[in-house]
């Protein structure tokens, strides 16, 4: 199944949550929805699952009209972030309850709905789980057997609304590595949307990242990550520092600093800085592009995170490696390994 959206809006009063979106998924894709609260990226999401309308624009499923179609008839099926289970039911309950309610032409008898629904839960390996009721089980286990109730009808597309939103980091990390694993199993093209970006690049096989309405950038989460397309992408994925900029006549200025960077061609005016945390190399001071003096240290296991007022007003934070032990007060110089310049203040 792919999925394509063609300048799709959305308006909510004023207010655009969806301001012009063209995106392809193709047949068998885990894509991720990335982006801050009001992207944009829920109410995408609704409107390909049928549970919203735009006020223009296209949805087509394998090249026919989605919008023509209601939401049971698209044959969506959908996980939600705070698992919608039915508390009076079993677990199996659950998960057989979309095939019960199938219409009468299309519906199963007993035996088969049974078998699909032990081969659901073998797969969410929760079999175990059968008889007990939602209040019985873990965050975790709930949302497998939310999952396990969206495959029962064999959707043609799988959609997930932050699945682990409401879990703990240690479970969402776990859950993160099964839906990937899980996903290569069954094959159905899938779109998550989540706001946590270490969950998008680990689990995706592409990332959009969305701000405003708008998609800023669609790659593999390399290619996010190390190759951002815009300011926003860089500030909003990863750890980055940001620093006001002037470049004029060849030369980027911190302040009246000259940095001897490159500008790449950037035109003169004001412009801003991008350095990841970890990529400032740290030196003895009077070497680098920057200089300036320790304020605070902390570690985090092989790293200390330090906090550096510039010379020149600023203050940033690095991540270093612990070889080299920092202590307030320190005079250090920093030199950027890698960096990108954006126009614009």
């Amino acid at each position: 199944m792919t999925i394509e959206v063609r300048n799709l809006v959305k308006k909510f009063g004023s207010f655009a949550a969806l301001d012009g979106v063209d995106l392809k998924v193709d047949n068998g894709e885990l894509l991720a929805l990335l982006g801050p609260s009001g992207s944009g990226k829920t109410t995408l999401l609704r409107i390909i699952a049928g549970l919203d309308w735009p006020d223009s624009g296209e949805v087509s499923f394998n090249g026919e009209d989605a919008l023509a179609q209601g939401a049971r008839e698209r044959h969506v099926g959908f996980v939600f972030q705070h698992y919608a289970l039915f508390r009076h039911m079993t677990v199996f309950e659950n998960v057989a309850f979309g095939l019960r309610v199938q219409p009468r032409a299309v519906r199963r008898d007993e035996a088969t709905i049974r078998a699909r629904v032990k081969d659901l839960l073998d797969l969410v390996q929760l079999d175990w789980l059968a008889d007990r009721y939602p209040s019985q089980l873990s965050g975790g286990q709930r949302q497998r057997i939310a999952l396990a109730r969206a495959l029962a009808i064999e959707p043609r597309i799988l959609l997930l609304d932050e699945p682990f939103g409401a879990l703990d980091a240690k479970v969402r990390k776990e859950l993160r590595k099964w839906l990937r694993s899980l996903h290569h199993e069954i094959n159905v093209t899938s779109i998550f949307v989540t706001h946590d970006q270490e969950e998008a690049l680990e689990v995706a096989n592409r990332v959009v990242v969305m701000d405003k309405g708008r998609i800023e950038q669609i790659g593999s989460p390399n290619e996010v990550y190390e190759s951002p397309a815009t300011a926003f992408v860089h500030g909003f994925i990863g750890e980055s520092i940001e620093l006001p900029v002037h470049v004029a006549d060849g030369v980027v200025r911190l302040g009246s600093r000259p940095l001897g960077l490159a500008v790449d061609g950037l035109a003169s005016g004001a412009s801003r800085l991008f350095v990841r945390r970890h990529d400032m190399q740290v030196g003895p001071a009077g070497s680098g592009a920057f200089e300036g003096a320790v304020q605070h240290v902390r570690n985090f296991g092989p790293v200390q995170r330090a906090e550096v007022a510039l010379f020149g007003g600023e203050t940033i934070e690095i991540d270093a490696p612990r070889d080299k032990e920092l202590r307030a007060g320190d005079r250090i110089g920093l030199e950027p390994r890698r960096y990108r310049i954006f126009a614009g203040g």
